[in-house]
């Protein structure tokens, strides 16, 4: 098991841009590491994805061209992040980051390993 905490959520405006991050207690070179997000009222979904190597790196069609993962296995303690650049009001959730040993996949049945969520809003 390792814990997850994510941090750097906020309130921007519309086309802004935020970074969060996704602090590991352990080193997580070899898990997955995958963002998903819950908006007001839906159905928690998956935003996007990094491999243990960083060499698998998924989206979905919504955040495509706008979001990009990245890792650093070089820290003390291995961060994720998500980079969100020209934010939308459709983009307003709780962003999650999940770790898994052996997924790959979007389904966030996948993952057992989960933070406690960072909120993001963005305004019109």
């Amino acid at each position: 098991q390792v814990q997850l905490v994510e941090s750097g959520g906020g309130l921007v405006q519309a086309g802004g841009s935020l970074r969060l991050s996704c602090v590991a207690s352990a080193r997580t070179f070899r898990y997955h590491v995958a963002w998903f997000r819950q908006g007001p009222g839906k159905e928690r979904e998956f935003v996007g994805l990094i491999s243990g190597s960083g060499a698998i790196i998924d989206y979905a069609d919504s955040v495509k061209g706008r979001f990009t993962i990245s890792r650093d296995n070089a820290r003390t303690q291995d961060t994720v992040y998500l980079q969100m650049n020209s934010l939308n009001p459709e983009d307003t959730a709780v962003y999650y980051c999940a770790a898994s040993t052996w997924s790959t996949s979007r389904v966030m049945e996948t993952y057992d390993n989960w933070g406690q969520g960072t909120q993001v809003t963005v305004s019109s």
